[in-house]
């Protein structure tokens, strides 16, 4: 990946990341700011509700004191107080009483918990009320939850109980408020929070039971299992509810009677639209911004790294140039800045380079001249000293011994002739390493030239009266073709072969590989020879170097530079007394 891209990479990740944790941070935040102000307001109405109740409780309990203080009802507890009492004559007072005085209910029961009147039900005259005989003094003194049956069914009432005392006769009223939407539409409701009243009048949970400020609740059902739970274990919850157009979060608080027993169950609604609305509107507003910064950022990077990847892609691209040969390539360095000085130094070291690399191949140029000069004068001297001893022998035999001057002519012309032809022999090979030509470059089947290259050591690697040496093809069908001179491709084969062969004197095998790979194709060359050691491995490409007692060390010169020509590289590998490979790594 290029720098260009990696730092636009870098730069629209980095403002992604900031955008969404950004983001995330804003929305947490807003979660918990919301839930903290719902439970503030959620608080603050169950307040509002308790105060309402509480009220409503003594406003009611004043009302049935003011009533119980009344002349009609001190003239009724009076007469039914009396030795002939008639508690027929007022089975229809109560109903007068109760909306004189604003009740709902109200029941007029005597001493002995007989039913006087009723207003809620007329028809209970003379029936015996159950519980209002047997209340406390403590209980006489507030209102509570009490559930009245009425002829529509029984209906949740907020009752209180006063009692009138003539002589050693007690007369009981009990009062009560209808606690319905009624009751619920006074309460001061912030936006997005509404209370719900589920009277528990049944024994199963009944959706007409649940209501509001307005009436019925629909889809009621989705609030059973949390009304269920409160009635069941008498303490307040809490629960979201899914609704289809979003989540509400409830807050139930159960509303019990004198015993204890679970009458009603307040709800406090909480929406979570406008929080979901409100979340929402921040990914939208996050999207947006993080997607301007990316784009903005995309096109001040693209501006900076075009600044900046420009110059350093004109000196990547110089330094392969360098790379590849030519040495007298420069960068445009700009005015200012690292990278200004990285392309002035770039530039110094090209010019320090060419200097040195001209000193070098100076000296380099002496030091061969001198090796060859040294080398040559060495091979001369091997042939040109037995021809002086011979040439000291002739005259000695002509001063000497003239009658054997003929026969000592014949035998020393014989060993003149055969040291001039091995001096032509030198002359030969030291000819050949300095007339290299450029190889000609043709699509060269490689398994074919080992197939072919072999068969011509076979005779050799078979002749008699020597140990014999095994060779073995590994050759891969995927191998091709190489661009390559074949003449000369073959010689370096050749020469390897030779090299192979003359390392296992005793006999052995060599094995010749091709194989192609990582776009390379590979020519390998083993023996299970002598072997070399680390110090002879790594100079047995230098001209000149042998580690044979008959040898130029020219021959691997001679293939590394066909290998150097054709673009490709040698190696070698070798285990001291277990055998040498050499590999060839030619481009396919």
């Amino acid at each position: 990946m290029r720098l260009r891209t990696r730092l636009l990479v870098f730069v629209s990740a980095a403002i992604g990341l900031t955008v969404a944790l950004t983001t995330w941070t804003v929305s947490r935040h807003a979660r918990n700011a919301f839930r903290a102000l719902d439970e503030q307001r959620t608080r603050a109405l169950v307040a509002d509700f308790r105060r309402e109740f509480g009220r409503e409780g003594d406003d009611l309990f004043q009302r049935v004191g003011r009533l119980a203080e009344s002349e009609a009802v001190r003239t009724i507890a009076i007469d039914l107080a009396g030795p002939n009492p008639d508690p027929a004559r007022y089975v229809s007072e109560a109903s007068s009483l109760a909306a004189s005085h604003g009740l709902d209910f109200l029941e007029i029961v005597g001493g002995d918990g007989a039913i006087v009147s009723s207003a809620q039900w007329p028809a209970r005259f003379g029936y015996t009320h159950a519980w209002v005989p047997l209340l406390t003094d403590a209980e006489k003194d507030r209102a509570f939850l009490q559930v009245e049956e009425t002829p529509a069914g029984p209906a949740l009432a907020l009752v209180a109980v006063r009692t009138v005392v003539t002589g050693d006769r007690r007369l009981h009223l009990a009062g009560g408020r209808r606690l319905d939407q009624h009751f619920l539409a006074p309460l001061s409701l912030p936006a997005g929070l509404r209370a719900l009243l589920y009277r528990n009048l049944e024994p199963g949970f009944s959706t007409e039971q649940l209501i509001d400020g307005a009436g019925k609740v629909a889809e009621a059902g989705r609030l059973e299992p949390l009304v269920a739970r409160v009635g069941l274990l008498a303490r307040e919850q809490n629960e979201t509810v899914q609704w289809p157009d979003g989540p509400e979060t409830f807050h139930a608080i159960p509303l019990t009677g004198r015993d204890r027993t679970v009458l009603a169950v307040l709800l406090v609604g909480s929406s979570g639209r406008e929080l979901a609305a409100l979340v929402a509107g921040i990914y939208r507003a996050g999207f947006l911004f993080g997607a301007l910064g990316i784009a903005l950022g995309i096109a001040i990077s693209y501006a900076v790294a075009a600044r900046v990847t420009r110059p350093v892609e004109d000196l990547a691209s110089a330094a392969r140039e360098v790379a590849a040969g030519d040495w007298e390539a420069r960068v445009e360095a700009p005015a200012r800045g690292e990278v200004g000085a990285l392309a002035e130094a770039f530039n110094t070291m090209t010019a320090q380079l060419v200097d040195q690399r001209e000193r070098l191949v100076q000296a380099e140029r002496v030091a061969a001249w001198r090796e060859i000069a040294r080398r040559l004068a060495h091979e001369l001297k091997n042939p040109l000293f037995p021809m002086k001893i011979t040439v000291e022998n002739l005259q000695r035999a002509k001063a000497q011994a003239p009658e054997q001057f003929d026969e000592v002519f014949e035998e020393s012309t014989r060993t003149i002739v055969a040291e001039l032809n091995n001096l032509n022999a030198i002359i030969a090979r030291f000819g050949d390493f300095a007339r290299m030509p450029a190889p000609r470059l043709e699509d060269v089947p490689l398994n074919a030239l080992v197939t072919e290259t072999l068969k011509l050591f076979e005779p050799q690697m078979a002749a008699p009266g020597r140990p014999p040496v095994t060779a073995t093809r590994e050759l891969d069908d995927h191998a091709g073709t190489v661009r390559a001179d074949p003449e000369q491709l073959g010689r370096a084969l050749r020469n390897l072969l030779a090299n192979a062969i003359d390392a296992m004197p005793h006999g052995g095998r060599v094995v010749v590989r091709t194989s192609r790979a990582d776009g390379k194709v590979l020519l390998q060359v083993s023996d299970t020879g002598q072997g070399l050691t680390p110090e002879e491995a790594t100079r047995l490409f230098t001209p000149y170097y042998t580690t044979k007692q008959q040898g130029t060390g020219l021959g691997l010169a001679i293939v590394q530079s066909v290998v150097s020509d054709h673009r490709g590289k040698i190696s070698v590998t070798s285990d001291k007394g277990r055998g040498t490979t050499f590999t060839i790594e030619l481009p396919s």
